[in-house]
């Protein structure tokens, strides 16, 4: 029997609100039955949005009223210091105080980043949290971090970076000895900067399967199982490859709407084009997790609708029931002694 989950959702976050986070938690509630939900943000818009379901599930989603909202584009410092009654900071508190078990928002990255290392910490041995996604790849994903909490690394976060991406997709995707590779400008062990080659040294002598440099274009042809970067260049990645992807899907709409033959070309290639979009589609990859803090946090996409926030929701669910923060901290443990002696 699995374990049961409990998940704060900051439904005020993201370019939408309660008109998609609740409807989310309301199917994610359905297709798992051993999940509960506490469910935050201003009264009277999560009551109306609840009020709208009597599914079964209404009664494993209980409510938490906040009376502040942190906005999209809101300077993240000022949401830390001002707006401790948000909707995003009351979400983070049930998981400081126990309540759940982690917390999900689309809310604004930053504040979010910043608040919930401010309120939970880092776990023992972890310097800095990074923010790790999957990424799409020939084979089926990847997991690459860090996607933007760490933009300026040194070897040894980047070290941390590897243990916790490696113990992550141990746990999740049942791997005892997942690949790491770290991402480079080129695959020989002399290229990259001071930082890289230092990092590269420090994961060769880890208890880990490190298979060494990995170039951009090695992210997407299944090298590795965990790809290691700092977070600014992890954060260019990511958004280069939403760039490109919503690029491809506006030129290909455009090809096949250029003329009667090119349509009718569209409707003999749909069958492809339609399992090419459920293979990739966007959705199925929401929820970037930020790891190495003392509670778990999932970050959805701010447009994210309701199939994709609950993919996000799912994610959250996943970490806690595969125990992630213990096995990272046990992955972190020798290191630590190492470092005592």
């Amino acid at each position: 029997m699995s374990r049961e989950v409990t998940l704060a959702v900051d439904c005020m976050g993201g370019d939408h609100g309660p008109s998609v986070t609740v409807p989310a938690v309301m199917r994610f509630l359905e297709g798992n039955p051993d999940a509960r939900c506490i469910l935050v943000g201003l009264k009277e818009p999560l009551e109306a949005a609840l009020a709208q379901w009597s599914s079964p599930a209404v009664g494993r989603a209980s409510l938490r009223f906040a009376s502040e909202v942190v906005a999209m584009d809101e300077a993240p410092a000022h949401a830390i210091k001002r707006k401790k009654d948000s909707s995003m900071r009351v979400a983070i508190d049930l998981v400081k105080e126990g309540s759940a078990d982690a917390v999900v928002s689309a809310g604004n990255t930053g504040a979010l980043m910043g608040m919930a290392h401010f309120v939970l910490r880092t776990l023992p041995g972890i310097d800095r949290p990074a923010l790790v996604a999957l990424m799409p790849t020939v084979a089926g994903h990847c997991y690459l971090l860090d996607l933007g909490a760490s933009p300026d690394c040194s070897a040894e976060h980047l070290r941390q970076f590897a243990v916790m991406g490696s113990t992550l997709v141990a746990c999740v995707e049942n791997r005892p000895r997942p690949s790491v590779g770290l991402l480079n400008i080129g695959s020989e062990a002399i290229k990259g900067n001071a930082v890289v080659k230092q990092a590269a040294e420090l994961l060769r002598d880890a208890d880990l399967n490190f298979v060494g440099n990995v170039e951009g274009d090695g992210i997407f042809w299944s090298e590795t199982d965990v790809i290691v970067s700092d977070g600014f260049v992890g954060n260019v990645v990511l958004k280069s490859v939403e760039g490109l992807a919503r690029m491809f899907r506006h030129n290909l709409t455009a090809e096949f709407r250029r003329g009667p033959i090119a349509m009718l070309g569209a409707l003999f290639a749909w069958p492809v084009l339609s399992k090419f979009r459920k293979r990739f589609d966007h959705r199925q990859y929401n929820g970037a997790m930020l790891i190495g803090l003392r509670g778990m946090v999932v970050k959805s996409h701010g447009s994210a609708d309701a199939v994709s926030f609950g993919s996000a929701l799912g994610r959250a669910a996943t970490l806690v029931r595969t125990d992630v923060l213990t096995r990272i901290s046990a992955g972190l443990a020798p290191r630590q002694e190492q470092l005592a002696q």
